[in-house]
């Protein structure tokens, strides 16, 4: 049996008048792997700082077996900014001491790239590094050693998709104990197995994931006749994505699966496509944004070169890619606030953008919650004669009584961002264009959030690298790789995460066969590569000729948008030739593994 690492017997915590937790008993055991869920300013934290004996307990006691090896990675880095990387990382040594350690070459591949990458970052120092470097430096310093107890808050934050997927695959191969703060509910599926909910001072402890986690909890408000109605449907609505969606998704718990099958029996899929692009074609027109053979530089740099690109009325669009891969830079493409270098983007006159940036806007600090969210408008119209107040957008959004009337100046960064969202919505836009929405929001505002949406009305597109977020609001995906293009992606983030593998791969490859001479090859060898390479430009071919033939459909699934019988026919034509372009992908990737040239998957032009 495993035993306790860390005990926490009757713990209490409280900041001036706040308890925010009230004699909490629970306890770390060997090879745990627990993700803690809750509210923003509920004491997620404080209890991580507890468990690590960061700090102490007003009341209570926390326990440590004898010489327990505690790592922590906090939200915010308090490191010394004069110093470097491989001081941070690998206390300064020398790089023959570490370079012979497959866990740290491990860990160093996986956060900061192939050698080259790595040989760069090294020396930097801190204070010049991007938030997200210093959350990989942060992770760095942690998994190198060797620990009994990994304590991580928010180690997603400012990650991308390729590294959150590296990090919930290596944590999971670890036998450390793991107890991890996220708003990440892919993550929270991904690697743990326990979820530890802090809500109203009391720690509740569920078998499983996330998933595992909504089902309990819609289970327990059922067993409850909880009176809240809203919060049950919420959780209803959550728990029906989770049992419809792909199998890969994540994996599900068998207990107590027939009581949860029973209450979403009668729940609807969380949205009516083919109703919300009516409503949104009637709203918008045809035209929203019209991307025509338009490239875009910064520097000397290529972000989009001849990409041709059409956004529809009722689209729903996640955006996927690497930091610094021009995601930011296509949506400001859209609102006009850059222009491109050569091509144009022609906008829908009906079109009324709503641009959520990174940044969080200012807002005059001396304002009520309420009052900035009137400022905008007093009653907001969501589409279908469906009206809403400022008031009941603000109890949506987890500003409820008195948190209303809270001056702005006194809001905390994820209320802040909270706030920003919801004067957005209030001002009736019909495209939303969304940078990262998700950070700083705690799992029941984005659930609240992702309910909003599913009725909304219009264009939707979102930069985010919250995967879960991605597949639940958006129908659609697509990616900037790197080679100026925009790729349609029918398989979603797991296509793209193949994708950037099989692009690494090739990278590696050549970068190993061009350190020396090339190795001679055979006749039968040379006849098979240039087989190989001449039908890959044949794929080339007909992967463009698919890519214009399914643009073309999009463009007809618009123009019948009223005509139902249409729309089911065109819909089936489409998802046909989506199968059809991946298995020439897949044909594609298959190829270039044979053919001696820089690999990777040809882009949309």
């Amino acid at each position: 049996m495993a035993r306790n690492l860390v005990n926490l017997e009757n713990v209490s915590k409280a900041y001036g008048t706040r308890t925010l937790l009230d004699r909490v008993s629970a306890g770390v055991g060997e090879g745990d792997r627990i993700g803690v869920v809750g509210r923003n300013g509920d004491g997620k934290t404080t209890l991580l700082r507890l468990l690590a004996k960061i700090e102490p307990p007003d009341a209570g006691r926390v326990t440590h077996v004898g010489g327990l090896r505690v790592a922590t990675v906090a939200q915010r880095d308090a490191s010394d900014p004069a110093a470097t990387v491989r001081e941070e990382v690998l206390g300064g040594g020398p790089t023959h001491e570490w370079a012979s350690e497959a866990g740290i070459r491990e860990v160093l591949g996986g956060l900061f790239g192939d050698r080259d990458s790595l040989d760069a970052m090294l020396d930097r120092p801190l204070g010049g590094l991007s938030g997200g470097e210093r959350r990989r430096v942060a992770l760095a310093a942690a998994l190198v050693g060797e620990h009994d107890v990994l304590v991580l808050d928010e180690p997603t934050n400012h990650l991308d998709v390729e590294g959150i997927d590296w990090l919930a695959r290596h944590l999971s191969a670890r036998r450390e104990a793991l107890v991890v703060v996220t708003h990440d509910r892919w993550f929270l599926d991904a690697v743990c197995t326990v979820t530890w909910e802090v809500q109203g001072g009391s720690v509740n402890a569920y078998d499983g994931g996330y998933s595992a986690y909504v089902l309990a909890r819609a289970e327990r408000n059922r067993m409850q006749a909880s009176s809240d109605a809203r919060r049950a449907n919420l959780l209803r609505k959550e728990l029906a994505w989770l049992r419809r969606g792909p199998p890969a998704r994540t994996s599900k718990p068998r207990f107590r699966i027939d009581a949860a099958n029973a209450l979403i029996a009668e729940e609807p899929p969380p949205r009516d496509g083919v109703e919300l692009v009516r409503f949104a074609s009637a709203r918008l027109g045809r035209t929203v944004y019209d991307v025509l053979d338009a490239s875009l530089a910064m520097g000397h740099r290529a972000l989009l070169e001849h990409v041709t690109w059409l956004v529809g009325p009722g689209d729903r669009i996640g955006i996927a890619g690497v930091n610094g891969s021009g995601k930011t830079s296509l949506l400001r493409l859209l609102t006009g606030e850059l222009r491109p270098s050569t091509g144009k983007v022609v906008r829908g006159v009906t079109v009324r953008p709503a641009y959520l940036s990174q940044d969080v806007a200012e807002l005059d600090p001396g304002l009520r919650v309420l009052e900035a969210v009137e400022q905008v408008r007093r009653v907001v119209d969501l589409g279908g004669g469906k009206l809403i107040s400022a008031t009941q957008m603000c109890e949506r959004f987890g500003f409820v009584g008195d948190k209303q009337w809270t001056p702005v100046g006194e809001l905390s960064g994820g209320e802040r961002r909270r706030l920003q969202l919801l004067r957005l919505l209030m001002d009736e836009p019909n495209v939303l264009l969304l940078d990262e929405p998700t950070n700083d929001l705690d799992i029941d505002t984005l659930t609240a959030l992702e309910d909003l949406l599913d009725g909304w009305p219009g264009t939707l597109l979102v930069v985010s690298h919250d995967r879960y977020f991605l597949e639940r609001v958006c129908d659609r995906t697509v990616a900037l790789l790197g080679d100026g293009g925009v790729r349609d992606l029918p398989g979603g983030v797991d296509e793209y995460l193949e994708l950037r593998r099989g692009r690494a791969k090739a990278t590696s490859r050549t970068a190993g066969t061009g350190a020396g001479a090339s190795p001679q090859r055979s006749g039968s060898d040379a006849r098979a590569n240039r087989a190989a390479g001449k039908e890959l430009a044949r794929l080339d071919r007909t992967l463009e000729r698919l890519r214009q033939r399914e643009t073309r459909l999009h463009a007809d699934l618009l123009d019948a948008a009223a005509d139902h019988v249409r729309v089911v026919e065109l819909d089936r034509e489409l998802r046909e030739l989506l199968a059809e372009r991946a298995a020439a992908e897949e044909r594609w990737l298959e190829l270039a593994e044979l053919v001696d040239q820089p690999g990777g998957v040809p882009g949309d032009r």
